[in-house]
């Protein structure tokens, strides 16, 4: 019991403070834009609160012991152990949460954040620990 509620608990502060600028961006921009312009907000928002992040940054995968051609960039990487992938459709579908979860287990990751800023009328967020 005590380590599952350590696990759940893991990186609580930080996740916090990322789904608090998430709410700001939110709260300023609304629904209805594209992705670009919610990253954009959220690399301003970010460097407002001090949460240090990685935009976009390839990540290469193997297979079997070599490695792929093909790379994945999930749209943030904060405090060089959290996963942000954030979308911006009308709600969460199965897809995006297979998408943040390949994310998490190819870089071994334990805590993931997808967030929608395309959900009327509230900001739409999903936490993720291994």
């Amino acid at each position: 019991m005590t380590q599952m509620k350590t696990i759940q608990g893991l990186y609580k502060e930080e996740t916090f403070k990322i789904i608090g600028s998430c709410f700001e961006v939110y709260n300023d921009k609304g629904c209805g834009f594209l992705e670009p312009v919610y990253q954009e907000c959220l690399e301003i928002e970010f460097k407002i609160q001090g949460i240090p992040f990685v935009p976009q940054k390839s990540i290469g995968l193997d297979y079997k012991g070599t490695k792929l051609k093909h790379i994945y960039q999930p749209d943030f990487i904060c405090y060089e152990k959290i996963i942000i992938e954030i979308k911006a459709v009308d709600g969460i579908v199965d897809e995006h949460r297979a998408q943040l979860l390949n994310y998490l287990n190819a870089t071994r990751f334990k805590v993931g954040l997808l967030v929608n800023f395309g959900h009327y009328p509230k900001l739409e967020y999903e936490r993720f620990v291994l």
